[in-house]
């Protein structure tokens, strides 16, 4: 006669702990299970501001807690308009810089490297690579830009600034220095204001 092993009454908690673990979601230094509609916004710094399921208010590093939206909080326009002024100015002292691939400044640029390089002017981190860029900051349509407004093109593999008047500054390629563009020569997918 075969040996038939006791069905385990236990079966149901070993999944609900698998769950838990396999549901744990880690963010720095904090950890927790998912939870049943719990959900805590996390802001990532240069990213973004994420619900969270599973993580509580409390849980959150004071660092990564998103701020409540209101007139106290929102940013002054003037003074994001100020900053990519500045890092419009930035870009045109580089007009005549060589491309480097991987280079970002003070002598040498590739594209991201360029408008990474412009905004560390003006005093604002921005991240470092186009596709990076074009997931930063928020979408601005193209009958909208402002000098400063960083533009990418080519389905997001190259990146300028917008410096005003249909006119971008970018670090386009091995051999030909950094230089101004109309907007309307460059394959123009998207532009993001920081």
């Amino acid at each position: 006669m075969a040996k038939h092993r006791a069905q385990s009454t236990n079966t149901g908690l070993k999944t609900a702990r698998g769950a838990v673990l396999a549901g744990t979601i880690t963010l720095g230094a904090v950890a927790t299970g998912a939870g049943p509609a719990l959900a805590a916004p996390i802001t990532v710094p240069g990213i973004g501001t994420f619900e969270i399921p599973g993580v509580t208010e409390n849980q959150i590093p004071p660092q990564f807690k998103a701020k409540p939206k209101g007139p106290e909080t929102t940013p002054n326009l003037r003074t994001a308009a100020a900053i990519g002024q500045r890092a419009a100015s930035a870009a045109v002292t580089r007009i005549g810089s060589p491309y480097v691939y991987g280079a970002a400044g003070p002598s040498a640029f590739d594209c991201s490297g360029l408008v990474y390089w412009s905004y560390k002017q003006a005093g604002k981190t921005i991240p470092r690579d186009s596709y990076g860029q074009l997931g930063g900051g928020t979408p601005v349509a193209e009958k909208d830009l402002e000098p400063g407004d960083v533009i990418i093109m080519n389905g997001g593999s190259h990146a300028g600034i917008y410096i005003g008047n249909g006119t971008i500054v970018h670090s386009l390629t091995e051999g030909v220095p950094v230089s101004k563009a109309s907007l309307k020569s460059v394959d123009f997918y998207a532009a993001r204001r920081y």
